[in-house]
């Protein structure tokens, strides 16, 4: 397969680097200058250090439009942007794949995340949905669960799933990605894999939080857990299903983030923890955590359907500086009691 990766952070290079093993991957950074560099010192010292690039990992960059000649090629387009730079990259592939004769081929993406509403009062998105309005011919996917880029890189074992509608995108996803470090299973909840990946990194910043206060093993235990049952009501009034949750891009992504210490997401509630601001937690990070952006839009989701999310909310109210870290806590604690 020849693959193409947008989005040259550590997730995108971590995931070209273990394609290339077995394809031929181009690996596109926005910055040209970034790009010159991964292709002469053939590693990503800014975001993966120490993961060197295998020959069949080429890498380009700057104007979108010298894409073109990789796409007249390419088997599968991967969008490993933040949540912010999907909806231009969908709405841009969607004009430029059929010019070059490739307006058929999966498009998809790694990013995890609700993105900002566009404007005052409209819902934040999610991955399938901005496809749906702004490139609907696209023939899209996701692949999520739980990964840290470093681990990947290095060839550790690991296991995802692809998601898509369509059988021919998730078995594309399958064929470019599996290997014998890297099990890839297909599933065609989109919605619920999406939300889990969504939801569970606004539930790492509570579980950062949780730990950097020295709450203890119960703590954490109870709002990892209860956690994922605001993660579940969400996916299902959204419809998805609720054995998704269960499985690698539910529970297991959750329990990943929100422990690992490589999660960024948990050290910006380690940090916060400590007394930092939400800009100091971010700035100290140099890496974007999407929890930060995606905590309002899930809580917005949240309240547009009714839904209740109390650790959400709380992380919200942190975020924003309207609570003091043990306020938040004593306001989760001092909820009424309620049947699990």
């Amino acid at each position: 397969m020849h693959l193409t990766v947008i989005g040259a952070g550590a997730w995108g290079t971590a995931l070209a680097i273990t394609a290339a093993s077995a394809h031929r991957v181009c690996l596109w950074a926005r910055d040209h200058g970034h790009a010159e560099r991964l292709q002469s010192e053939r590693v990503n010292a800014r975001y993966l250090p120490g993961a060197v690039f295998p020959p069949a990992l080429e890498c380009g960059g700057g104007d979108p439009a010298a894409l073109a000649p990789w796409l007249a090629e390419t088997d599968l387009v991967i969008v490993a942007t933040p949540m912010a730079g999907l909806r231009q990259w969908l709405q841009w592939l969607s004009t430029a794949l059929p010019v070059v004769g490739r307006g058929d081929i999966p498009v998809t993406w790694l990013c995890k995340g609700f993105e900002r509403a566009c404007e005052p009062g409209a819902d934040g998105l999610l991955g399938h949905e901005i496809a749906a309005r702004v490139a609907p011919g696209l023939r899209v996917g996701v692949l999520s669960g739980p990964s840290f880029a470093q681990e990947v890189a290095a060839g550790l074992p690991t296991a995802l799933v692809a998601a898509a509608t369509q059988a021919a995108v998730r078995d594309a996803l399958v064929k470019a990605f599996h290997s014998p470090a890297l099990r890839v299973y297909a599933n065609d909840d989109m919605v619920g894999v999406e939300v889990g990946g969504a939801v569970k990194n606004v539930m790492a910043i509570a579980t950062g939080l949780c730990d950097g206060l020295r709450l203890g093993y119960n703590a954490r235990a109870a709002l990892v857990t209860r956690g994922l049952a605001e993660m579940t009501r969400l996916g299902l009034a959204l419809g998805a299903r609720a054995e998704t949750f269960m499985g690698l891009s539910g529970v297991g992504d959750l329990v990943l983030t929100a422990t690992g210490d490589l999660s960024r997401n948990r050290q910006v509630g380690l940090l916060l923890a400590q007394g930092l601001t939400q800009a100091q937690a971010v700035d100290s990070l140099g890496h974007v955590a999407e929890g930060v952006y995606s905590a309002r839009t899930v809580a917005q989701r949240a309240r547009s359907l009714g839904v209740r999310m109390p650790i959400t909310d709380a992380v919200v109210a942190l975020l924003d500086g309207a609570l003091q870290p043990r306020d938040a806590v004593a306001r989760l604690m001092a909820r009424d009691p309620v049947a699990e």
